[in-house]
């Protein structure tokens, strides 16, 4: 007799839901993969092959380290990325010594339209470009304007003073074209904390110092670290704000790498300052991260 057939059909395999959550994962990520790729990936190692030659002859390029070497040897240079790290520094924790009052009020203070309001006062400046506010600040802070003329007013001047070139009048325009990105990261921290734990600290005897360091601070450190990371990023490569508010003698680095690339043409050069001035972000959030105690992946969830 012939031999039995198994009477059940093989199927042909589908797909599990794995591998299709995965191809979906894909397809939706691929735009966004696509974007840094070719606009931050590719752009990244042109610089690197351009702050890492030189030229012998027309066309002619060779491997060098001259413009690293360049940057070593001319003091102005060494001073004004030392400068700019210093005063991005100073600006992020002026920053975050405003912001936390402001995020506080937002988070804890604040209910129903009088939060949506406040918010709202935060959100308006940034409606305009930074072109305009940084005008606005100019405006206000130049000899004839309103600052300087209220001075005399009260009597504190005999004379108009010129308030602007200075590298007060740079802090205020880098804190305030920053404030936003430093207030929303720590709302967000601030707003997931049990007001419980506030009220157990103080009827255990704690005060508003020890319950601010022993636990609204820690609690809020990961939103502390990302917008402390935001701000700093944001303030190390501002151009325009310190080039319009400090002058010719703003010695600030992107100031530098613009000259490189617009004004003298010396694109290896002015790719060499942009690496280091990467290396140096880098560095700076790597850094805080460690003080901080706070992983990159704790920071970017908030």
């Amino acid at each position: 007799m012939p031999a039995e057939t198994n009477p059940v059909a093989v199927r042909p395999t589908r797909p599990s839901n794995t591998l299709r959550a995965r191809l979906l994962l894909m397809l939706l990520m691929a735009p966004a993969l696509l974007w840094l790729l070719g606009l931050i990936v590719l752009p990244h190692l042109e610089l690197a092959v351009l702050s890492l030659r030189a030229r012998v002859a027309p066309r002619v390029y060779e491997l060098s380290l001259n413009q690293y070497r360049t940057f070593i040897e001319e003091p102005l240079y060494w001073h004004t990325f030392v400068r700019t790290a210093w005063m991005s520094v100073l600006a992020t924790a002026l920053t975050l010594l405003m912001a936390f009052p402001i995020a506080w009020t937002l988070a804890k203070l604040a209910r129903g339209r009088a939060k949506s309001v406040l918010f709202m006062l935060c959100l308006v400046p940034f409606w305009i470009s930074e072109t305009v506010r940084t005008l606005g600040w100019m405006i206000l802070l130049r000899e004839s304007g309103v600052f300087p003329s209220l001075l005399v007013s009260l009597g504190l001047a005999d004379t108009p003073p010129e308030l602007l070139y200075r590298d007060a009048t740079v802090l205020v325009g880098l804190v305030y074209s920053s404030l936003l990105f430093m207030v929303v990261p720590l709302t967000s921290a601030l707003e997931s904390l049990d007001d419980a734990l506030i009220e157990a600290a103080y009827d255990l005897g704690g005060n508003g110092a020890n319950i601010l360091w022993r636990i609204v601070i820690p609690h809020a450190a990961p939103g502390i670290a990302a917008g402390c990371i935001v701000v700093f990023m944001l303030t190390l490569g501002n151009y325009l704000t310190p080039t319009l508010l400090g002058g010719k003698n703003s010695l600030w680095f992107t100031e530098q790498i613009y000259t490189q690339f617009i004004t003298r043409f010396n694109w290896e050069q002015g790719a060499a300052f942009g690496f280091l001035l990467l290396a140096l972000s880098t560095a700076m959030v790597w850094a805080g991260l460690k003080l901080s105690g706070q992983s990159f992946d704790e920071v970017m969830r908030r």
